[in-house]
C-alpha cells in the first residue's frame, strides 16, 4: 500500500516539475529584485536627502551593503528573457556617517 501511495505521489511530482519546466521555458523571462519608482530618482539630492526620506520614497532596500565603512542601498529590478531585449533598472545609493546622501548611481536599460 505505501509503495502505491509512493508511486503516485512520485508520478504527480514528476508530473508537476515537467509542467512548471515548460511554461517556464515557453515564458522565456526570469525576474530577480523588486520594482522601485524610477522617476522619482531625481527627487534624490546629495548632501540633503537623508535614509528616512530615501525609504519613503523607494520603500525597503532590495540589498544593504558596505563601501569604503559607509552604508548603501540597492533598489533593482533584473528581468531576462530568453528570446528579446533584458530590461534592467538599479539604483545604488552611498550614505556618509550621518545617514545623507553623499551619492548614488542609477542605471536602467530603457530608453
Amino acid at each position: 500500500m505505501f509503495l502505491l501511495l509512493f508511486t503516485r505521489t512520485f508520478k504527480v511530482m514528476l508530473l508537476l516539475t515537467a509542467i512548471t519546466s515548460l511554461v517556464l521555458f515557453v515564458s522565456g523571462c526570469a525576474s530577480v529584485g523588486q520594482r522601485f519608482p524610477a522617476s522619482r530618482v531625481m527627487e534624490i539630492k546629495i548632501g540633503q536627502t537623508t535614509q528616512q526620506e530615501v525609504r519613503e520614497i523607494f520603500g525597503a532596500p532590495w540589498r544593504v551593503g558596505l563601501e569604503d565603512g559607509k552604508k548603501t542601498w540597492t533598489y533593482g529590478k533584473y528581468t531576462y528573457y530568453l528570446f528579446g531585449s533584458d530590461e534592467t533598472e538599479d539604483l545604488l545609493i552611498r550614505f556618509d556617517n550621518r545617514g545623507i546622501v553623499r551619492s548614488y548611481t542609477f542605471n536602467t536599460t530603457r530608453n
